[in-house]
């Protein structure tokens, strides 16, 4: 008897319907005793592959971040966030297409899923707009620093608004990574900030507070759509919304600044695919705390692309933060997937 159906034959039978045979008796009563390990063992296997796509996607919107950074010191962030939006319809059109076809869905979702569509996009919208803003007068790592106040808020909106239970080492994980955080705040802020750079800082912690809410949000959706189509209806919506203004505020880009935009578009839809596929398949507790990974890659794009140094308080801070994800990635034991439901 394999070990597979060894597993099988002991959840179907009870402890007092034992075998003729003692040795199938004994080996029975040897996979009930590891039944709890085998079980823990598979649900960790079964949030790998979310885990590692979570990061991936940290790590593209990390570069992203980077790259629409630079598009915003030349065209403005109204203007970067427009036309980064109206390449990713224009890059994800074909691929919806093909997918519903696929599938044989109709052309448009359910009108309450759409409604959730349309939710989030306004939020990442604004979210996004106040985010680009704040970081044309505020470095990079900085600027990622100050964000991470959202997955603490995350991890409180998934158990009020998810039923979530939040264990108590997922939330000693994030408070330690927090701690990391202000490690590295307490480097970067002493002296004298121009009143701009204030208005950059208070617009991105505004932004953290919205980003908190659209992780919450970004968990149902992900239960009730796939990757491809919250992609392609956020770069929709969001192109839709600041579409008023683009008249006055987005001029056409042109050269460099249109390549910019371009592989902006390219990483928001790839990292949107990964990040919504993982969502729907694991609880938001395991993956909130990977957000705080990001700042090891926006240190790394912020130094690259415009020279912010990266200080040996920072590198503490970063040892903090990746020691926090990793106790709460740890507590988690719960099963991953809850029966995604098959997408409108």
């Amino acid at each position: 008897m394999g070990s597979g159906a060894a597993y099988a034959l002991a959840l179907m039978l009870p402890a007092s319907a034992g075998p003729r045979n003692q040795a199938c008796r004994e080996k029975i009563a040897m996979v009930r005793s590891v039944l709890p390990i085998y079980g823990h063992a598979m649900r960790a296997r079964s949030n790998l592959m979310p885990i590692c796509l979570t990061l991936a996607g940290l790590a593209s919107f990390s570069v992203m971040d980077g790259v629409m950074k630079a598009a915003s010191i030349a065209q403005g962030a109204y203007a970067a966030l427009f036309w980064r939006n109206a390449f990713g319809v224009v890059l994800m059109a074909p691929i919806w297409l093909m997918v519903r076809r696929r599938n044989g869905g109709g052309l448009w979702p359910a009108a309450a899923v759409l409604r959730l569509h349309l939710a989030r996009s306004a939020l990442s919208g604004v979210m996004a707009g106040l985010f680009f803003w704040g970081t044309i007068y505020t470095p990079l790592a900085e600027a990622m620093a100050l964000s991470f106040i959202a997955p603490l808020i995350a991890l409180m909106l998934a158990a009020a608004f998810l039923g979530e239970r939040i264990g108590a080492r997922a939330l000693t994980g994030s408070v330690t990574a927090l701690a990391g955080v202000g490690v590295i705040a307490a480097g970067k802020f002493g002296g004298h900030y121009a009143p701009a750079a204030v208005h950059g800082m208070v617009a991105i912690l505004c932004s953290a507070v919205l980003y908190a809410i659209n992780l919450v949000v970004q968990r149902r959706q992900a239960q009730l759509a796939g990757p491809d189509e919250i992609a392609f209806f956020q770069s929709l919506f969001i192109c839709l919304l600041f579409a008023p203004g683009a008249w006055w505020l987005a001029p056409v880009p042109h050269g460099g600044q249109a390549l910019l935009i371009a592989s902006g578009a390219v990483l928001a839809v790839v990292s949107l695919m990964q990040i919504g596929w993982a969502y729907a398949r694991a609880e938001a507790q395991v993956l909130v705390p990977l957000e705080y990974t990001a700042f090891i890659w926006a240190a790394l794009v912020g130094w690259l692309m415009f020279g912010e140094a990266v200080t040996l308080r920072t590198l503490g801070g970063v040892a903090l933060i990746v020691t926090g994800c990793l106790m709460a990635i740890a507590s988690s034991n719960v099963p991953a997937d809850h029966g995604q439901p098959t997408p409108a």
